[in-house]
């Protein structure tokens, strides 16, 4: 359990921790000057037979606020400090505000320093403390007056605690890692290292890392998980990694970056949240507000755009995006505060819902029915609302990405949850399957139409499988859509065009019959079939007239042009689609160089390129620097017949 203070300056917090736990986290110099918590301090307390209690001491001064939201983030508990002779006071109440915002309820009250008042005083104060507290996600919580200078009501409340960590259970260990950096330092002997609080998932010692904000690939070579040395760290835990890795350098890496394993999202700048402004604020928020923004450790400036509306009322809640000055990690669900433009007041906070607004139309009706459904806590539920409300297909890697799931999650999800999966070149796409059923019909009502139209054709390409039907998809979904409909059997792949099962296009009269002796020469070919004018050579013919009839040919799905003057039959592309994923499987990392593709096809080097090209436009294959990586099976985007 971590449990974190709260509460104004000199109420005595950082005394009482050092009464707990032996330790006195005021570290630094200035502090020790001052008298005064600056920065986080941290203690632990020990167990019997279960987990240490991991303390974060926090400072109550208004000037160290944003030092305060580093150090409540992601925590189990709160021990609220409150001087039982000065009573509430107003970092007090912003402490309490900024709690209640993120959503902690589980807590204690520690009434310090009775030992200067009177019990009737000490009774007023609680009976201040309860009420301020009540409507709050803190509302109704235990007051233990104590003493740190004559140990009174120390006991009951280090009992209290202890009874509270044994009881509550384990964070569940789901989603990936991710550690919320607040320190970075050199360790003699050891390297960098960083420490914070885990806000889900497990590390272990060995596994590979990245530090987000810095850019860095990194190995946890060491954990110190509640101050001790352990094998793992896990979400609900204060740890210490050691660090490993190419160019690491602690001035690289800073408060407010996460040390992340898996899938989890980049650093985004547009963040999309049901944002709720504090009952205190003495006017509504406007529309384009400049804020400071706090999340996990993380503090950077930007402004709220409200969506749906002009503005947020004091004590209201509504969705809104905030776009960021400079970008920061976060997955949905993570609490976020916001503060006025001059850093000087909190205005309020929300949870995080999305980190893939769309650029346009972030306020359209059907943004804000996503968000909706999105905001939900429970991963199923939003998955099953977001199908629904999705005509177009669900980017689940993106669901994946945002509500951090594992490949593991999203696995038991989809035995769940009900819903048609298509692979595209930029990630999966979930359809419900009333949603499915839908599409399908609209791409075979399309096709009907178009052999209507076109009754000497195939079909169109798979990449217009969606034309005519309203619905609007990049063309690797479209392309995608079609292999699954092939797969399926509704509909049919012919060289690069689909048709229905029903419509069989073919040649007439003299094209017929030129075709005959054509596809000879074409096959006989192999791997480097004749180009237009041979071909003309060959049967007598003008080129510009074969060269007709061989893009007639393509409409009935016979051949593949990939150049000017080269037409292929679909079978050998095939075979040369096969070349190139043996390639592929055979080089480093994938890549299909020019050269290795040209000497194991040999079809020599311009052709070899034009291919290549040809299956960069087909989405068969797509560019990586100078060369190119496989991005679906070659059966499926060639007739192998």
């Amino acid at each position: 359990m971590i449990i974190a203070t709260a509460g104004h300056v000199d109420h005595g917090k950082t005394l009482l921790i050092k009464t707990l736990t032996g330790v006195d986290t005021d570290r630094l110099p200035e502090e020790k000057k001052r008298n005064l918590t600056i920065d986080l301090g941290f203690a632990y307390l020990p167990l019997d037979g279960a987990e240490t209690i991991g303390f974060i001491d926090v400072p109550g001064h208004e000037r160290f606020i944003r030092n305060m939201l580093c150090g409540v983030a992601g925590i189990d508990f709160v021990l609220f400090i409150v001087a039982a002779d000065d009573g509430p006071m107003p970092q007090t109440e912003e402490h309490l505000a900024i709690l209640d915002v993120l959503g902690i309820n589980r807590g204690a009250v520690a009434l310090t320093k009775i030992d200067r008042v009177s019990e009737e005083r000490a009774a007023e104060v609680a009976e201040e403390i309860d009420v301020l507290f009540a409507g709050t996600s803190l509302g109704g919580l235990p007051v233990f007056p104590v003493s740190a200078m004559t140990g009174d009501g120390i006991d009951g409340l280090k009992t209290h605690l202890l009874e509270t960590a044994a009881d509550m259970p384990p964070r569940p260990v789901t989603g990936n890692f991710r550690l919320a950096i607040d320190r970075s330092f050199d360790v003699v002997g050891a390297g960098l290292v960083v420490t914070g609080t885990v806000f889900s998932g497990r590390a272990n010692v060995g596994t590979p890392a990245r530090v987000l904000g810095a850019d860095m690939d990194v190995r946890v070579r060491g954990i110190h998980a509640q101050n001790a040395e352990a094998e793992s760290g896990r979400a609900g835990q204060r740890c210490a990694l050691n660090l490993a890795g190419t160019g690491l350098d602690k001035d690289l890496i800073r408060r407010g970056d996460w040390v992340v394993t898996g899938d989890v999202p980049a650093p985004s700048r547009k963040i999309d949240l049901r944002l709720r402004v504090l009952k205190s604020e003495g006017r509504a928020l406007a529309h384009w507000t400049p804020v400071h923004v706090h999340l996990g450790a993380a503090e950077t400036t930007g402004r709220v755009a409200v969506l749906g509306a002009t503005s947020i009322e004091p004590g209201e809640s509504a969705l809104a995006q905030i776009v960021l000055d400079h970008p920061i990690g976060a997955v949905h669900g993570d609490g976020l505060i916001i503060r006025d433009q001059s850093a000087q007041r909190t205005i309020g906070g929300g949870k995080v819902i999305d980190l893939f607004p769309p650029a346009r139309g972030r306020a359209k009706p059907e943004r804000l029915a996503f968000l909706a459904a999105m905001e939900d806590a429970d991963d199923g539920t939003a998955l099953t609302d977001l199908l629904d409300t999705s005509p177009n297909g669900l980017h689940l890697d993106r669901f994946a990405a945002t509500r951090n799931l594992t490949p593991d999650d999203m696995d038991t999800l989809a035995e769940l949850v009900p819903m048609k999966t298509v692979r595209t070149e930029t990630g999966a796409l979930g359809f419900s399957n009333d949603r499915w059923a839908a599409l399908r019909t609209a791409v075979l009502t399309g096709l009907a139409a178009w052999h209507k139209k076109s009754p000497d054709t195939v079909g169109p390409g798979e990449n217009r499988i969606l034309a005519g039907t309203g619905i609007r998809l990049p063309a690797d979904a479209a392309i995608a859509i079609a292999a699954e409909l092939v797969r399926e059997g509704v509909i049919v792949k012919e060289g690069m065009g689909v048709r229905l099962p029903s419509h069989q296009p073919s040649l007439q009269g003299a094209d017929a019959t030129n075709w005959k002796k054509i596809k000879p020469l074409l096959i006989e070919g192999g791997l480097r079939p004749p180009v237009v004018t041979d071909i003309a050579e060959a049967i007598g013919g003008e080129p510009r007239k074969i060269e007709s009839l061989l893009v007639r040919a393509g409409r009935h799905g016979l051949v593949v042009r990939i150049a000017k003057n080269r037409f292929y039959p679909p079978e050998t592309l095939h075979d040369l689609a096969v070349i190139a994923e043996k390639v592929a499987t055979e080089a480093e990392g994938g890549i299909i160089t020019a050269a290795a593709f040209r000497d194991e096809s040999d079809i020599g080097r311009n052709l070899a390129i034009e291919v290549l090209e040809f299956f960069n436009k087909v989405k068969f294959t797509r560019r990586v620097g100078d060369g190119h990586e496989v991005i679906r099976p070659a059966a499926e985007a060639f007739s192998g017949e």
